[in-house]
C-alpha cells in the first residue's frame, strides 16, 4: 500500500480552496453585465410607472439600437487593443451625405443637370462612405504606426468639419423625398415595422448575429482575438495583422454608417452635429459588456447586453425626470466602474492561472 504524505497535501488543499473562491468571484465579474441589467430593470420597474409598457419598451429598443450599431462595430476594434473615436462624427457625416443626396441630388455641371438617386442607391453609397472613413483610419494606423487614439481623434475633427461644410452648418429637413424625383422611401427605414416591431430593432439583432458569427466561426474573428492577445505572436504565426486591422476599422465605419442611416431616417432630417459624444456611449457599452481595453477578450453578446444597460439607464433616468447634467455624471461613473471591474477581472484571471500552475506542480510532487 502506497503511503500518503498528509503534510504535503495541506498546501494543495488550501490552494484548491483558494482557487474555488477565486472562480466564484471571477464568474460574478464575468456575469456583471447581466447582473447590472436585471438590477436596473428591477429598479426602474418599481420606480417608474408604465416602464415596461409595450410602447415604452419599443421606444427604448429604438434608442438602444443606435448605440448597439456603434458598439457592435467598435467591439472588434477594442478587441485588437485599439479605439475609434470617430464613429460619432462618421454617423453625423453619413446622415448629412444621405440628406444632401435627397435634397440636392448629384449635380453634373457639365450637363447642367442634377441626378436624384433612389433610396436603393443612397443607402449603399452611405455605407461605402462609412466604410471608407474606417478604412482610412485603419490604413493610417497600420501604415504610419500612429496610435489609434490620436488617429481617430484627428479623424473625428476632420469628419465633423466635413459634415459642417456639406451644408454650411445647416440642417437638411424634409427627407421624405419627392415622388416626381423618384427618391421617396428613405423615411420608411426609420418609421417602418415588421410584426409591430420597428425595422431598426430587427436590424440590430440581425447585425449582432452576423458579427457574432464572424467573431466565433470565421478565421477573421480568430485572427482579431489573436492580434489583441499578442500582436507580435499573431504576426509570427502568419496572420496578416495590417490587413485585419484595416478591415476591423472598416467594419467600425460601416456600423457607424448604418447608425447614421437609421437616425437620419427616424428624424427625417439631418444635422451636422448629430452623433456628438455617441462614441462615448458605445465605448461604455463595449467595456461594460466585458471587452477588455487591453485587447484579446470580449464577446458580441456582452456588447449587446452592455448597450441595453446603457440605453435602459439613459431612458429610465429621463422617465424619472433626472436632470441631463446628472445623467452625464452617472454615465461617466458607469464607464469608470466598468474599467475598474475590467482591471480586476484581468488581475484575477492572471492570478488564477498562476494558482492553477502551482496546483499542477504540487499534484505532481505528491505522486
Amino acid at each position: 500500500m502506497k503511503a500518503i504524505n498528509t503534510a504535503a497535501l495541506a498546501p494543495l488543499t488550501a490552494s484548491r480552496s483558494f482557487r474555488s473562491r477565486e472562480n466564484i468571484l471571477l464568474l460574478l465579474l464575468k456575469l456583471r453585465t447581466f447582473i447590472a441589467l436585471f438590477l436596473i430593470l428591477g429598479f426602474f420597474t418599481f420606480t417608474v410607472s408604465g416602464f415596461l409598457a409595450t410602447e415604452s419598451i419599443l421606444i427604448m429598443l429604438k434608442h438602444i439600437s443606435i448605440n448597439a450599431f456603434l458598439a457592435l462595430g467598435i467591439t472588434f476594434v477594442i478587441i485588437t487593443a485599439g479605439i475609434d473615436l470617430s464613429i460619432g462624427a462618421t454617423l453625423g457625416l453619413c446622415g448629412m451625405f444621405a440628406g444632401w443626396m435627397i435634397t440636392h441630388g448629384i449635380v453634373l455641371p457639365m450637363f447642367g443637370i442634377a441626378i436624384f438617386p433612389s433610396v436603393w442607391v443612397i443607402v449603399p453609397a452611405v455605407l461605402v462612405l462609412g466604410g471608407l472613413i474606417g478604412a482610412v483610419n485603419g490604413w493610417i494606423i497600420t501604415r504610419y504606426n500612429v496610435a489609434p487614439f490620436i488617429c481617430t481623434l484627428g479623424t473625428m475633427y476632420i469628419v465633423r468639419g466635413a459634415a459642417m461644410l456639406l451644408s454650411n452648418g445647416e440642417t437638411f429637413p424634409g427627407l421624405d423625398g419627392n415622388p416626381r424625383l423618384g427618391n421617396t422611401g428613405f423615411d420608411f427605414i426609420g418609421s417602418g415595422s415588421l410584426l409591430g416591431v420597428p425595422y431598426c430593432i430587427w436590424l440590430m439583432f440581425v447585425l449582432a448575429l452576423i458579427i457574432a458569427y464572424i467573431a466565433r466561426r470565421l478565421p477573421f474573428g480568430r485572427h482579431v482575438y489573436a492580434i489583441g492577445d499578442n500582436e507580435r505572436a499573431a504576426e509570427l504565426s502568419g496572420i496578416k495583422v495590417k490587413q485585419v486591422k484595416i478591415w476591423v476599422y472598416t467594419i467600425s465605419g460601416l456600423c457607424a454608417a448604418v447608425a447614421g442611416i437609421v437616425v437620419t431616417s427616424q428624424l427625417v432630417a439631418s444635422h451636422p452635429a448629430t452623433g456628438t459624444s455617441f462614441e462615448m456611449n458605445a465605448i461604455a457599452a463595449v467595456v461594460l459588456g466585458g471587452t477588455s481595453l487591453a485587447g484579446g477578450r470580449g464577446t458580441i453578446v456582452g456588447t449587446l447586453i452592455g448597450a441595453f444597460v446603457i440605453g435602459i439607464l439613459a431612458d429610465g433616468l429621463v422617465m424619472m425626470g433626472v436632470s441631463e447634467f446628472w445623467q452625464m455624471v452617472i454615465k461617466g461613473m458607469v464607464i469608470i466602474v466598468a474599467v475598474i471591474i475590467d482591471q480586476m477581472q484581468n488581475r484575477m484571471q492572471h492570478k488564477a492561472a498562476i494558482v492553477s500552475q502551482k496546483i499542477v506542480k504540487e499534484e505532481a510532487a505528491t505522486e
